[in-house]
């Protein structure tokens, strides 16, 4: 075994030379770059199911939105806003209090149910935006037509 050992040392050491070369050529090339590249803003899509083209005066129509994301980032974070440009309504969170326009608010879920309340007898327009913490933006219109 020791005359083995003896025969085969210069070759043994030379193919751990070898070993230990390209794993360290591996690990500089690996380490060429300061800071890893990791993706935290994906794409998204806001889906939406359908709602009544038409609102009463008092009526509250409920608008059932999920944010479907093309990837998923552990601290994600996603915010709507909205802006009404004709008729009177609210809009509000489950049961929260009504949103003011223009104000961000950070959605707590991903699929989620909006309800919107008419406060006047004409037709209705607003447009809600959906926004990650990496500045994608999506818009969604909503119109409704007087019934009164």
């Amino acid at each position: 075994m020791k005359l083995l050992y003896k025969k085969y040392r210069l070759r043994l050491q030379a193919l751990s030379m070898l070993v230990t070369m390209f794993i360290a050529t591996i690990v500089a090339i690996s380490c060429e770059k300061e800071e890893l590249e990791v993706q935290q803003g994906y794409s998204f899509n806001v889906k939406i199911m359908p709602v009544p083209k038409e609102i009463t005066f008092g009526q509250t129509v409920e608008i059932r939105m999920s944010i479907q994301s093309s990837g998923h980032f552990q601290d994600e974070r996603y915010y709507l806003r909205y802006f009404q440009f004709d008729g009177k309504g609210s809009l509000r969170y489950y049961d929260q209090s009504p949103y003011l326009p223009n104000v961000i608010y950070e959605l707590p879920k991903r699929e989620f149910r909006l309800y919107y309340t008419s406060a006047s007898n004409v037709s209705q327009s607003f447009d809600i935006w959906i926004s990650d913490g990496f500045g994608s933006e999506k818009q969604v219109s909503f119109n409704f037509n007087s019934t009164d």
